[in-house]
């Protein structure tokens, strides 16, 4: 397994024109592949964000007559790169899936996860969304071993969740994941910490590619894809608008982190007890 290899975030502004997300998709693979990537993450939601639930049902396929999809694994086979598909809208029966996908340099589909976690919040600025309203959520945590390293896969709210990271990590995962369309109010407040925050407790690479800026559909989401290591630094950030950002992954770092803090090592488990204090 090498111990280096240059990984890609392309940002995107996904709109409501499957098509020409799925072009603007292919045209980051190309771009982030010629500056020598190896492996390149889109975001969550790379071919569609629609928030009307009709228009949504009407344009979603299944996974096998997806255009976006089909599209990513001839350019992983072209480009010979790992392309790792943030998700896509997916129908399943009456529902929808968000899914992630990891296609190898052959263009095939090697890992597919789908978000475990959905976001159903509302927000002080008058947003609310209900994403188990139209999307059916994961059950299972998603671990993918390749040539380059060992990836856990995960999508977006799933980083507000510690647990998941700490058991893809201690399942063997060096490099982390959470491809997303987080909103602009929440994504200032917290994005990078939390990213940090899941590559320092499991002395693992974080990469996240990011959905930014105004969208179609009226969303505004945060932009800021990030590359971080497993100590915590950032190797590379995005801004709100669309490019492509890269960063050389050093595996060796992972296990240098794992050895000066050895908290994965560390755990133990515990119970709660609960107290009253009685006045």
């Amino acid at each position: 397994m090498p111990e280096r290899f240059v990984a890609a975030c392309v940002q995107m502004r996904s709109g409501r024109d499957p098509l020409a997300n799925r072009d603007a998709a292919v045209a980051g693979l190309r771009h982030a592949a010629a500056q020598g990537a190896r492996y390149i993450q889109t975001p969550e939601m790379t071919s569609l964000l629609e928030r009307n639930r009709a228009r949504l049902f009407e344009i979603v396929t299944d996974e096998v007559s997806d255009p976006t999809l089909a599209a990513l694994c001839q350019t992983a086979r072209e480009t010979g790169t790992f392309v790792h598909v943030g998700s896509l809208a997916v129908r399943t029966g009456d529902r929808v899936a968000n899914r992630a996908f990891l296609i190898d340099p052959q263009g095939a589909i090697v890992a597919a996860y789908d978000k475990v976690h959905l976001f159903d919040v509302d927000l002080p600025s008058g947003e609310s969304w209900r994403e188990s309203a139209t999307y059916v959520g994961g059950s299972c945590a998603v671990l993918a071993e390749t040539g380059l390293a060992t990836f856990g896969l995960s999508i977006c709210y799933d980083i507000r969740f510690a647990a998941l990271y700490r058991g893809l990590a201690e399942a063997g995962a060096e490099v982390l994941t959470a491809p997303a369309c987080f909103t602009r109010q929440t994504g200032e407040a917290h994005w990078h910490v939390l990213q940090r925050a899941r590559a320092i407790e499991t002395g693992s690479f974080m990469i996240s590619a990011a959905q930014g800026g105004t969208h179609e559909d009226g969303r505004e989401s945060y932009g800021h894809s990030l590359i971080v290591d497993p100590w915590g630094r950032i190797l590379a950030e995005g801004g709100t608008e669309p490019g492509v950002i890269l960063a050389e992954i050093d595996l060796a770092l992972v296990a240098d982190a794992r050895a000066r803090v050895p908290a994965l090592r560390n755990a133990r488990p515990f119970t709660v007890e609960r107290v009253a204090a009685r006045s």
